[in-house]
């Protein structure tokens, strides 16, 4: 009997020696420090009564994210970054002007295989991006251009690798519904159908 105990001891030990640490409890949470591109869909839109079409550029910034989880495994994530930067161009016009947006999000993420080496997870939540600093160029130059605010659906999937107890490397790649009303002068002349897919890779601590 004692030999049973001492070999089922010397197992459970084992076992939790081996086991990798980058589990997910309740309670947990994550700083995430990355880099991401926001590349809008290839159809913007069109402006001036769909005479025009626009073309919204891509954009490179830091980010970082901070999820809590609420249960083993499913935690609320937080993303903000620094603000991205886009072009704006018509077609057979060229570059008409540029707007500035931060995009704060918060989604619902479940984690698949938590605590093992590679753990993808799946999310959904909502988006709010707003838009400034926009500046009128080219053809519109002289003009006052301004986007609206804008409200929406997004989803997010990765794959965090283990790198240590506390520390992992994250792929990713988030869908956001943005649209957004263009002004000139004060006057709606389109909206931009930006709806971007966002991808980048991130590292992750877990405290």
């Amino acid at each position: 009997m004692r030999k049973s105990v001492t070999a089922l001891a010397m197992c459970s030990a084992l076992a939790l020696s081996v086991a990798p640490a980058f589990a997910q409890s309740a309670g947990d949470w994550t700083l995430g420090l990355g880099v991401h591109t926001v590349e809008p869909k290839s159809d913007n839109g069109s402006l001036a009564s769909g005479t025009l079409d626009l073309d919204v550029g891509n954009s490179v910034r830091p980010t970082i994210t901070f999820e809590y989880f609420i249960r083993d495994n499913l935690g609320i994530e937080v993303l903000g970054a620094l603000p991205f930067e886009h072009n704006l161009n018509i077609d057979g016009l060229g570059k008409i002007g540029s707007t500035k947006h931060l995009p704060p999000t918060v989604s619902l993420q479940y984690h698949f295989n938590s605590g093992q080496k590679f753990s993808p997870f799946v999310g959904a939540g909502i988006n709010y991006t707003t838009f400034f600093d926009e500046d009128a160029k080219g053809a519109l130059s002289g003009s006052k251009l301004s986007l609206s605010d804008s409200w929406g659906l997004a989803l997010h999937a990765g794959i965090d690798y283990q790198l240590n107890d506390r520390g992992a490397l994250r792929t990713d790649i988030r869908w956001i519904d943005i649209d957004s009303d263009v002004r000139l002068d004060g006057t709606k002349i389109g909206t931009a159908k930006i709806d971007p897919v966002v991808f980048g890779v991130a590292y992750v601590m877990k405290f």
